[in-house]
């Protein structure tokens, strides 16, 4: 059996992750947009080796490293799977006239004033329903980001919306498996777990709606606005929009709420899609495939789910608006998290991971600075291990005796993770999160980034309740620290 390496200097720890960031800040300003079709993969590819080479020194053999590569990889066919299929949804939900009629409706009530917030609020209760940031990122997320560029919103605010409201229910629903996943791995009962969650959630939701309403009433309109009632009409006449869609949606809300497991859902939705497409749009499907026979209807279906389509509506916007790239345009994105978790399984068997969270345990001085602690833990792994279960999983294990020695409950901890480890996930763009995000929302992670308010308040909100002592819940019996951190005294300094 192979023994396992020596965890390198914490300096040594950290190259990877500087050369990573360094040729991804070098890959953003020479490629733009673009980076992610293949230079930050070959960026996570370097950093990966650099790890390997790191571990290789200090006595991991080739197979120790190899198997730290394959079980990231085998954690990872979950979201490919579903990558590919939320790419066959979104194609045949589209040409079926699904995600038109939803654009046709949003163009027709949204203000754009409240828009921002509206779009946060809808992604909120729907996410709260279905349990899954993804699922509801890909339905009703897709619909409010074609209904924002539409009516000239910005779409890197639309996204933050979508995803801050699509993360406070996979943070917070009972439905969610990273709501499970943290409240199992700390061994708290899910219900109280969620009752503690709302203590610093809503809050931060609270406040990043505040911050969507004034982005939102201090928005000028480009001038599409004016152009809304064109694109329906040209909407209309190109494809055939009808409210009986809208029962596909509900039918996969409510399979979801029966539990129906994610892979069999996708495939649901995209089989609804398809029969839609042949109900309601057959017209198109013959054009698509290229002849009015069952070989164009065959083919039509085929090139809807695999590969790149538009809907030509004779207005150059809402053409731009209406087109899909199905399950191929899924590839880069599925590259991009093979490299990613390759590369976090690199950090992990090479021991530089266990360095870097060493070092972040060194931190520890109180209550509150446990906390911070915990919160950068779940930072450093979203970063590194590029996986959100991976991200719970580690620093769920690492701290529930640090949490037992300050006299906090285990619900302290489990309410943690899902404020630093579930939300920022999103947040980095190698990360399976962010990279799904990304090609589903059709907004880069770094750009949409900054408008993520929810995202970005919530590890702050739960370091502030523990440093205000707010309902703070202690093990019964057990004696209670200050939460603000003692001062450390400089050696040759007495303490007053």
């Amino acid at each position: 059996m192979p023994t396992p390496p020596t965890s390198p200097s914490l300096k040594l720890a950290l190259l990877p992750l500087a050369l990573l960031l360094l040729l991804l800040a070098i890959n953003v300003a020479l490629f733009e947009d673009s980076a992610i079709e293949g230079p930050n993969q070959i960026a996570l590819i370097l950093a990966g080796v650099m790890a390997a080479l790191i571990g290789l020194r200090h006595g991991a053999s080739w197979v120790v490293l190899q198997d730290g590569m394959l079980k990231v990889v085998f954690i990872a066919l979950m979201p490919i799977l579903m990558l590919l299929l939320i790419g066959a949804m979104a194609s045949t939900w589209m040409v079926s006239g699904i995600v038109p009629t939803l654009i046709v409706m949003g163009l027709k009530l949204a203000d754009p004033a409240w828009f921002y917030a509206a779009a946060a609020l809808v992604c909120a209760i729907v996410s709260t329903a279905v349990g899954s940031s993804w699922t509801t990122a890909a339905t009703i997320g897709v619909a409010m980001m074609a209904t924002g560029e539409g009516l000239g919103m910005s779409l890197p605010v639309t996204a933050g919306a979508v995803i801050s409201g699509a993360y406070f229910g996979d943070k917070l629903s009972p439905l969610s498996d990273t709501t499970n996943l943290a409240s199992g791995v700390c061994g708290v009962d899910l219900f109280h777990h969620v009752r503690y969650l709302f203590l610093t959630t809503v809050p931060s939701f609270l406040i990043a709606l505040a911050l969507f309403i004034a982005l939102g009433l201090t928005h000028t309109a480009d001038g599409r606005i004016a152009q809304s009632a064109e694109m329906i009409n040209a909407i209309n006449t190109s494809v055939h929009t009808s409210a009986w869609l809208l029962l596909v949606p509900l039918l996969v809300v409510i399979a979801i709420i029966r539990k129906m497991p994610a892979l069999p859902l996708m495939l649901f939705a995209t089989l609804l899609g398809t029969l839609c497409s042949l109900l309601f749009q057959s017209e198109l499907v013959y054009q698509i495939g290229g002849s009015e026979d069952w070989i164009g209807l065959y083919r039509g279906l085929t090139a809807t789910i695999v590969s790149e389509t538009s809907i030509v509506t004779g207005n150059a916007f809402s053409d731009d608006l209406l087109s899909t790239s199905g399950m191929a345009g899924m590839l880069n994105t599925i590259w991009l998290i093979l490299c990613a978790v390759v590369f976090g399984g690199l950090m992990e068997a090479s021991g530089c991971l266990s360095s870097l969270l060493t070092g972040l345990n060194r931190l520890v001085r109180g209550p509150t600075s446990l906390v911070a602690t915990t919160s950068g833990t779940c930072g450093v792994l979203n970063l590194t291990a590029s996986e959100q279960y991976l991200t719970l999983l580690i620093a769920g294990r690492m701290y529930p005796e640090l949490y037992k020695k300050y006299g906090l409950t285990p619900r302290n901890l489990s309410r943690t993770l899902e404020d630093s480890g579930t939300v920022t996930s999103v947040l980095v763009p190698w990360n399976t999160c962010g990279a799904y995000h990304a090609t589903v929302l059709g907004v880069g992670t770094l750009t949409y980034l900054p408008f993520c308010f929810f995202n970005l308040i919530s590890p702050l909100m739960t370091v502030l309740v523990m440093r205000f002592g707010w309902k703070v819940e202690h093990i019964a019996g057990s004696e209670q620290p200050p939460h603000t951190d003692p001062v450390p005294v400089r050696e040759g300094e007495r303490a007053l």
